[in-house]
Formats: structure tokens, sequence, C-alpha cells
């Protein structure tokens, strides 16, 4: 499986594996421009974060070779969000992003922090359906009565994250168990 396959399978698995005619196609072309194909017309990068934050199933694909171009689109809106404002990562966090990378741990890295963040919109979702339609007074004080939900929703994202490393660790010694093995060597 190539890497443009698999970014577009996983892709695919996050958005709810929507069907081929439903998933938006955006055509990039030689200029930098972007072209939503269900709409017949030029769209610009800060569209593309609307359709993104509205779970819009998409792909970006280079007009002329066809190539997924997603994955590259996905993190210059990141580049741009971090750039403009209150960035979520912190260059510490970006450092150790990047030592990542060539690491035998790479691997696994990704589905950790997809689990995590998964785990923490689920508890989003959960925080604003109790929430909705509350005046920013009554925000506030449901913030005050809510401490210990959010502790315990914050336990729970915790145990969650602790046990998708434990099972991360897991999966690393079976391989490594496996590669042992194949090499002739036993524990």
């Amino acid at each position: 499986m190539t890497s443009s396959t698999k970014s577009s399978d996983q892709r695919d698995e996050a958005m709810g594996a929507p069907e081929a005619d439903q998933i938006r196609t955006i055509k990039k072309y030689p200029n930098r421009r972007l072209y939503d194909t269900r709409t017949s017309s030029y769209i610009t990068l800060a569209e593309v974060r609307a359709l993104v934050m509205a779970h819009e199933p998409l792909v970006v694909r280079d007009a002329k070779s066809g190539e997924d171009l997603t994955r590259s689109i996905l993190l210059q809106i990141i580049l741009e969000e971090e750039a403009g404002g209150a960035p979520i990562f912190t260059e510490a966090a970006l450092a150790n992003i990047i030592r990542f990378y060539g690491h035998a741990m790479q691997g696994f890295v990704g589905t950790y922090l997809e689990k995590n963040i998964q785990s923490f919109m689920e508890m989003q979702s959960k925080l604003t359906e109790q929430s909705q339609g509350l005046t920013p007074e009554a925000w506030s004080q449901f913030m005050r009565l809510q401490s210990p939900l959010m502790q315990s929703m914050m336990g729970s994202y915790l145990e969650q994250s602790k046990s998708a490393f434990m099972q991360m660790q897991e999966q690393m010694q079976k391989q490594t168990e496996q590669m042992m093995e194949a090499f002739g060597v036993k524990r």
C-alpha cells in the first residue's frame, strides 16, 4: 500500500468512510489555485478550511497527475493557523514531533495522537451537548458547577490515553519479538 493510498484510507476512516461520490474533490492547479469540482468554482485555502470545519469529506488532487495532495493542503492550513494567532503546538511539542520522524516509534506516534485527539473531541462534544443554549453568564455558572464533571471527563480521557499507549507498547513488543524470532534470537 503506498503512502498516498494509506493516508487516503486513514482519512476516509477518520471521516466515517463516505461513499466516493460523497467526497468533495478539489483540484490543485500548477498556479496554486484550488478548484472545487462540486461547485465548479475556484476556492481559497480559507474555504477549504471551512469545509474541514463543517466535516465535509474532501480530497485534494493534483489537476495534472491526480496525485493525492490532501495531507499537504491540510498541513498548509495548520501552518497558517499556527502562524496566525494562538497556536496549539508549542515549540517543544513541534520539536518532539520532528524527533519521531525516522525513529522506531514513528508508526505508533500517529496512531497514539489520533486516538488521543479523537477522545478529546468526544469529550468536547459531550460538554457542548450539555451546555447548548446557555448565555455567557449561565455558561460561567455551568463551568463552576461542572468542575467535578470536568475532572471525571479528564480522568476518563487520561485513562483512554493511557490505554492507547499501553496498546501501542504491546504492539511494539510483539513486533520486536517477531523480528527477533525471524533472526533466530529467542527471548
